[in-house]
């Protein structure tokens, strides 16, 4: 996640940022180049609502391997990071006992083993407990399900970060 991320624009900032800020600040909601440059070149948005019914239909216009690259901009459920968004998202993991924060270490490496890719969860406002539960029930998937399941999973995640830092 870049600094962008952190920085907080009314609609009509974002709507006037130049191309390159404006990318800038859309990769830090997703970490898809194109899907930035898409967000970027469909400004002015009117309304909230515009911009995340825009960003819904571009996110389902990239191709499998454009959304997969969205997850490597994601830490592992559970691990320290040092940005302000992935540890207000992850709070429940956080907060979970030594035991849950275990599990989902292994957890995490059972998944990226099976399924070659980082675990995706819309994690804000979920415990540890609930985080663990879904990526247990996961790993039972299979790969095709799965991805289909973190593609929906990565599409909730921009959108809260749209709202958040697009007030």
């Amino acid at each position: 996640m870049t600094q962008a991320a952190t920085i907080k624009y009314t609609l009509k900032q974002l709507n006037q940022l130049p191309d390159d800020e404006a990318r800038e600040a859309f990769f830090a909601c997703c970490g898809v180049k194109a899907w930035a440059a898409s967000m970027s070149r469909s400004r002015p948005f009117q309304t909230m609502t515009a911009m995340v019914k825009t960003a819904d239909e571009i996110w389902n216009r990239l191709s499998p391997e454009q959304k997969r690259d969205a997850f490597a901009h994601h830490p592992r459920i559970g691990e320290k990071t040092g940005g302000e968004t992935e540890q207000s998202e992850q709070k429940g993991a956080s907060n979970a006992s030594d035991d849950v924060k275990a599990k989902l270490i292994q957890g995490n490496r059972d998944y990226e083993t099976k399924f070659d890719h980082v675990f995706l969860i819309c994690a804000t406002g979920k415990s540890g407990e609930e985080m663990l539960e879904a990526l247990q029930r996961r790993l039972s998937n299979d790969p095709e399900t799965e991805l289909q399941i973190a593609f929906k999973e990565q599409s909730k995640i921009t959108r809260l970060r749209l709202e958040k830092f697009f007030k």
